[in-house]
């Protein structure tokens, strides 16, 4: 079960147990449950809606992820294969016709260490 569903069965057992504690409470005794049992009902009641909203925003939020990734991933492999390796290509027939081989030449650093060498 995951955990908006667990929040929600705390929070549907916890209103019913206070409920009913109050209504045999008031039938026998004439009276309620004592303040603490009453808020201890109450404030686990509400921090499971809490935690069943925060778990379904949660749930919406990795879907919605989940699709745009999927949308990115389709849409990336469409430009690969709509745009191939033209420019290897090109880079290889301008070579050609320049008549010699590139040389190939690391790249210095930038900024500050280019200027000291």
């Amino acid at each position: 079960m995951t955990l908006k569903w667990v929040a929600v069965v705390v929070a549907a057992v916890s209103m019913t147990l206070w409920a009913t504690g109050n209504a045999v409470t008031l039938a026998v005794n004439g009276g309620q449950l004592p303040l603490f049992v009453n808020l201890l009902a109450l404030v686990s009641a509400g921090t499971a809606v809490v935690l069943a909203v925060l778990a379904e925003l949660h749930e919406r939020l990795n879907d919605r992820l989940n699709a745009l990734t999927d949308f990115l991933v389709a849409r990336l492999a469409e430009i690969e294969a709509r745009s191939g390796d033209r420019n290897t290509g090109f880079v290889e027939g301008y070579l050609l016709n320049h008549g010699q081989e590139a040389a190939v030449v690391p790249i210095g650093r930038r900024g500050r260490g280019a200027a000291e060498r």
